[in-house]
């Protein structure tokens, strides 16, 4: 809701000091705290979570490098090591790879199976079909490959002795090309009667491959051997090629290279084939094979930023350099990235982080140096925080919307109603209240709502207040009246008592004197209070102990018995009004006799003090409510125990006189009853 802004500027508005700023500076600060403490708390967490990152990043650093050298120490990384040229060869076709071992005994099914189980050299197919070509690391072990796998094979059935026709039985045929050459071999399965444990197992006899029927006068390969195995319906096959090329360069000067360069350029296809059949159950060139354990394997273990490169030891050679992968698919924002980077760590945490190990393997000593990048922390914690900061942002906007929910609905309306609160009470006490209170008005801030109501409240509580002005000024307007009238009526016989009374020896002259200048007071002012405030006293030089003695000696003509004084040895000068003073003391009196105990004397006292000099009245009675003691001097406030027909103002003329004069004027229940005590300024000698 608008609150429209009140016009003021034909009004006398009151500057208002900082305490009436309080709860708004208050309420925003606690907002601005809001939202520096909801920032700093997210710099806070941002830099301990900085910290805690580059410390997790040490310690999974001195992890990952240790999982690497375990790795790379494992027959698998080793085969790895060994092949890391071909590790961008396609899978398929096949060629061998250098094997972590000098040879495979594969005459035994259970070692050439657990040997390519611990190289992870068998390349995977989607059938569940596997397959390992390689080489043993040391020539002089033979010149052969060597072929491990298994495939799902069904029963085998087997060629009986003398046996041409090889469709009917199950048979391996596989093709070696390099060096421009192909050789192709064919070998049936030939079971033997002690299958031991195996449900199935006999010899894959090579042949040179001319078909699927064999010559009568064929005979086997020299050095080429075969097993199969059968478990169930899954068959294991292990097969070890002679490579006269390689056997030949044993005997060569100089001693050969081992492995030969070209060793990627070999190609090996096996295939299986079933009886009746001539579509492979087993292919190894099948599509979607996936490739055995390589370096590139290593860096799906690396954080990006981190760098994994290999060497040969004593060398320059390098054999690998794999870095983890970036993540491209999170992004971050710039400046957080900036700020997260400013963020202070403790010293030592933002040091390089590099690591080196030794490789020991059979064909030589690798060094593999891993480092690692600290400010990859910093993006990846930039891209956490670019997350987080969603969350920040909501929270800062949800303390913005309540602060201009409160703002705008609450403290701006509250601003407007302490103006018009403050000009309301400013302008009461203006001398021209009946015409500017008019232009006082707070009745469009009215609403439902609780500074509605409290508008509304004022807006009744301003409207009385007018209405309390008008009858004042009717009433201030038929005092002044009355007062003119009464002023007119005494003046002329009391200038007939001068006369009658006009000897200063005579008692009455002196009280006749104060009737007439309380009249010249009070003839044609607008109120008792206003005249009082109006009155001018002539101050002079007066004995205070010689007053009191004589307001003491004639109180009993103004109807006050059992006044006592006793009179001091010495005159005490003080500057007063012998008449104004004389009536304060007359109004007191006239106070305390109406108010004490029956019988009882009222009690005058003059002592000094300094500069000063004190005279107390006291009487004995009744006290004084508490809450009066402070008001009892206000125009109009009267005790309302005592007799009616009391207006209320000769105390107040005895205050306004002692001001005039200099002194004050005070009231204490004290010693059973009531003192009151004038202070005045002593003459000086």
């Amino acid at each position: 809701m608008k609150v429209p802004d009140f016009e003021l500027s034909k009004l006398a508005v009151p500057k208002l000091g900082l305490a009436s700023f309080r709860r708004r500076i208050v309420f925003r600060a606690t907002f601005l705290f809001l939202v520096i403490a909801t920032l700093a708390l997210a710099v806070v967490l941002l830099k301990e979570e900085k910290q805690r990152s580059y410390r997790n990043y040490q310690d999974g650093f001195r992890k990952t490098q240790a999982e690497i050298a375990a790795k790379l120490r494992h027959p698998s990384g080793q085969l790895a090591l060994l092949n890391a040229g071909s590790a961008n060869a396609p899978v398929t076709p096949l060629h061998p790879l250098v094997l972590p071992y000098g040879a495979i005994d594969f005459d035994d099914p259970n070692k050439a199976q657990q040997a390519v189980e611990m190289a992870g050299c068998s390349v995977h197919y989607p059938n569940g079909s596997m397959v390992c070509v390689g080489v043993g690391n040391n020539p002089y072990a033979g010149g052969f490959i060597y072929i491990v796998g298994s495939f799902d094979s069904g029963e085998l059935v087997g060629r009986a002795r003398g046996m041409l026709d090889l469709t009917e039985v199950h048979r391996a045929r596989v093709r070696l090309t390099m060096r421009g050459q192909t050789t192709r071999w064919i070998a049936p399965f030939e079971p033997l009667p002690d299958a031991g444990a195996w449900g199935a197992r006999g010899r894959l006899t090579g042949f040179v491959d001319t078909g699927e029927t064999l010559a009568a006068n064929a005979r086997p390969v020299r050095d080429f051997r075969g097993w199969l195995w059968q478990d169930g319906e899954r068959s294991f096959f292990s097969i070890r090629l002679p490579i006269d090329v390689f056997r030949e360069e044993l005997f060569r000067k100089p001693r050969p290279a081992w492995p030969p360069k070209d060793l990627a350029n070999v190609h090996v296809h096996v295939e299986m084939l079933a009886p009746g059949s001539t579509e492979p159950v087993f292919d190894s060139n099948a599509p979607n094979a996936k490739r055995p354990f390589s370096l590139h394997a290593v860096g799906e273990t690396l954080l990006p930023g981190e760098t994994l490169r290999i060497v040969k030891a004593g060398t320059a050679e390098e054999i690998a350099t794999v870095s983890g992968a970036e993540d491209a698919t999170e992004r971050s924002l710039p400046w957080l990235t900036r700020l997260i980077r400013r963020l202070p760590v403790d010293e030592g945490y933002d040091a390089p982080v590099a690591g080196r190990e030794i490789i020991s393997t059979p064909v030589g000593k690798y060094e593999a140096s891993l480092t690692g990048d600290a400010s990859s922390i910093d993006r990846n914690l930039s891209v956490v925080a670019t997350r987080m900061s969603w969350f920040v942002a909501a929270m800062l906007g949800a303390i913005a919307a309540a602060w201009l929910v409160i703002e705008i609905g609450l403290i701006r309306r509250i601003v407007v109603l302490t103006k018009r609160a403050a000009a309301v009470s400013y302008n009461v006490q203006d001398p021209q209240i009946d015409k500017r209170i008019g232009e006082l008005d707070v009745s469009d801030l009215r609403s439902s709502d609780e500074l509605g109501i409290l508008a509304g409240s004022l807006s009744t509580l301003l409207q009385r207040v007018k209405d309390d002005v008008k009858r004042e000024h009717i009433r201030a307007a038929q005092e002044r009246d009355m007062w003119h009238a009464v002023g007119h009526e005494i003046m002329s016989p009391l200038q007939s008592l001068m006369v009658l009374h006009g000897s200063t020896d005579d008692p009455s002259h002196r009280y006749v004197q104060r009737m007439q200048q309380a009249v010249k007071v009070l003839y044609g002012t607008a109120s008792p209070s206003e005249a009082l405030e109006a009155a001018t006293l002539q101050l002079a030089p007066i004995d205070l102990n010689e007053f009191l003695a004589n307001v003491a000696a004639n109180a009993h003509f103004a109807g006050i018995e059992g006044v006592r004084y006793e009179r001091g040895a010495r005159p005490v000068p003080a500057r007063a009004d012998a008449y104004s003073l004389e009536d304060v003391v007359t109004h007191i009196l006239k106070n305390a006799d109406r108010h004490r105990t029956p019988g009882t004397p009222i009690a005058l006292a003059l002592t000094t003090a300094g500069t000063s000099a004190c005279i107390t009245i006291h009487n004995e009675g009744a006290a004084i409510d508490e809450t009066l003691l402070e008001r009892i001097f206000d125009y109009g406030v009267s005790d309302a125990s005592a007799d009616a027909g009391h207006r209320g103002q000769g105390l107040f003329v005895a205050r306004t006189y002692m001001a005039k004069m200099g002194g004050t004027i005070g009231v204490r229940n004290a010693d059973g009853g009531v003192t009151f005590t004038l202070t005045l300024t002593l003459q000086a000698a």
